[in-house]
């Protein structure tokens, strides 16, 4: 019990800091250990509007917060996915759901099936075969059964929500739970002779010690980087863009049960829809464009009224060499950077959390845990950065210097590879920790019209006539199924609705 960790100091708050001390305050309930969170009121946070993945629903879940409760606090709509407008070439749009196409038969994979009578003009594409596509082509929702008849009604869902108020939301629920706030600023960070960190000093001079730290001071990384000068890997020669202008606006229409990315011309373009509100921002590389220019593109583009001037955020995409090193661990954007086009944001900071309380420390940091646990960390980063990156490198655009220029860059030998295999027979490589899974990849394949020479297992044996009656027999269940469901702003009326803050 002597090397049990007795303190936790976690600096930031935001939307790291406070799922950080949300779930810690949770897991670690049983144990007497304090928890300080340290928020400076001089420092903003850069959250402007998040959309999520459907983990979230896992961590609220874990924590035993109530959805309904957690979606009128947060002003929250449901996402089924993106869809990704003029990725292709200029006129192109497809969507990207969070469920798997089809069911599989006779022990074939269902794409591998679609996918050879597709040669045969003899099936409806492949949307078609997706529940939750379905829906959101017609702004439709209604939350899955836990025990669907057929695969076919399977799918799931994540949100959209404003991060402040999911901050603060969190904030009440770590306080209530013991997690002690402190506002004020970190002017100094102090060390032990082996290098560990010892403790911080704040502005009035009073300082705080502690046995874990978890640095969730966003992009400059104050703890990890700043302190412990543990390096950072540049990844923008892969993913060039650096800048974002953000702004929210009035909602002129109902909300769309997913979100919108739009290709631009230095970049693209998102548009999360809230019950009340609309978040909007335009990410993009400085080199081809000014951040005036961008600003004003992005206020030409919105749909309703801008509530306030956009605002410029800066990053560079990479990650940290180390999210875990000594007693000090990275959470949220002090870890890394990767742009925003799959709303992974909170779902790195979800899983670096997970790993912390999978190889939750005493006072001896064994080395060997953190190993492991930055060798996943890596994995992960690693396989979200080839995922975001062939969203650019199967685009056919060169109408623009950018877009010229993503078609010069060199892709990692891991995602060559797994393009070269799917385009060779259409199997999908899934490596361990992959946040995007084989139907994400065919997703995006098929969105840019990639398809393979030939199909992975051959079907002549089957019944073709049969397998064609069943393909249709599937697309009119799944549209009968989309059509009986609500509308999403008659969903949210019935079920969750927010009052306007």
């Amino acid at each position: 019990m002597t090397q049990a960790i007795q303190s936790i100091v976690i600096v930031g708050g935001g939307t790291a800091g406070w799922m950080a001390a949300a779930a810690l305050s949770h897991f670690l309930r049983k144990r007497q250990v304090a928890i300080h969170l340290i928020e400076s009121p001089d420092i903003g946070t850069i959250g402007v509007g998040e959309a999520t993945l459907p983990g979230i629903r896992d961590f609220n879940l874990a924590l035993g917060i109530d959805e309904i409760d957690f979606i009128k606090e947060t002003q929250a709509t449901f996402k089924l996915g993106i869809e990704f407008v003029g990725w292709k070439n200029q006129q192109s749009d497809f969507f990207h759901p969070f469920s798997n196409y089809g069911q599989s038969m006779y022990g074939a994979d269902f794409y591998q099936v679609w996918q050879h009578l597709r040669k045969q003009n003899k099936v409806e594409e492949l949307s078609h075969y997706c529940l939750s596509t379905m829906l959101a082509t017609q702004g439709r929702f209604a939350q899955p059964r836990e025990n669907p008849q057929t695969p076919l009604a399977e799918y799931n869902y994540a949100f959209h929500f404003d991060a402040s108020l999911y901050a603060n939301y969190l904030r009440k629920y770590a306080v209530k739970n013991g997690v002690i706030r402190h506002e004020k600023t970190v002017t100094q960070v102090t060390q032990t002779d082996t290098g560990f960190i010892a403790g911080v000093t704040f502005n009035d001079a009073t300082s705080l010690t502690g046995d874990l730290f978890i640095d969730c001071s966003g992009i400059r990384g104050l703890l990890i980087e700043e302190t412990l000068q543990t390096g950072f890997e540049d990844w923008s020669h892969w993913l060039p863009v650096n800048s974002a202008a953000a702004v929210q606006s009035k909602s002129a229409a109902p909300p769309t049960p997913y979100t919108k990315s739009i290709a631009m011309e230095s970049g693209w373009r998102w548009r999360i829809p809230l019950q009340h509100r609309v978040g909007n921002g335009y990410v993009y590389c400085d080199d081809f464009i000014s951040d005036i220019d961008a600003k004003q593109h992005l206020l030409d583009s919105l749909d309703g009224q801008a509530l306030s001037e956009p605002r410029t955020i800066k990053f560079k995409t990479g990650r940290r060499n180390q999210f875990w090193h000594k007693n000090c661990i990275a959470v949220g954007l002090s870890s890394g950077f990767l742009e925003p086009l799959e709303s992974t944001s909170i779902s790195l900071i979800q899983t670096a959390i997970s790993k912390l309380i999978m190889f939750f420390p005493d006072k001896s940091f064994n080395q060997t845990d953190i190993d492991e646990a930055n060798r996943q960390a890596s994995l992960e980063m690693e396989h979200i950065r080839d995922f975001i990156l062939l969203h650019y490198k199967l685009s056919e655009r060169t109408d623009t210097e950018f877009w010229r220029h993503i078609q010069s860059i060199k892709m990692p030998a891991s995602l060559e590879h797994k393009i070269n295999v799917f385009k060779r027979r259409g199997y999908i490589v899934e490596h361990e920790g992959e946040s995007f899974k084989s139907a994400s990849w065919i997703s995006m394949y098929n969105g840019f019209d990639v398809m393979p020479n030939e199909s992975q297992i051959k079907l002549d044996h089957l019944d073709m006539p049969q397998l064609e009656q069943q393909l249709k027999q599937m697309a009119t269940l799944i549209q009968k199924g989309a059509t009986a469901a609500p509308l999403h702003q008659e969903f949210i009326s019935r079920h969750c609705s927010a009052p306007e803050k």
